[in-house]
């Protein structure tokens, strides 16, 4: 006769993989907001009041 898992395994086993996909998950959103972040950024010119880029 096998015998089963107790419940308590179970959990222990649904948490730890629970803790381990949001960590993963996390850390590529992380990365992927920084990239954009890099992407996103463009270097702006100080111009002085009411003047334009030929003056």
């Amino acid at each position: 006769m096998k015998r089963k898992p107790d419940l308590l395994w179970i959990l222990v086993v649904i948490l730890t993989l629970g803790v381990v996909t949001t960590g993963y998950t996390q850390s590529l959103w992380e990365r992927s907001s920084a990239e954009q972040a890099m992407l996103v950024y463009e270097p702006q010119t100080m111009l002085a009041p009411y003047t334009s880029l030929d003056q």
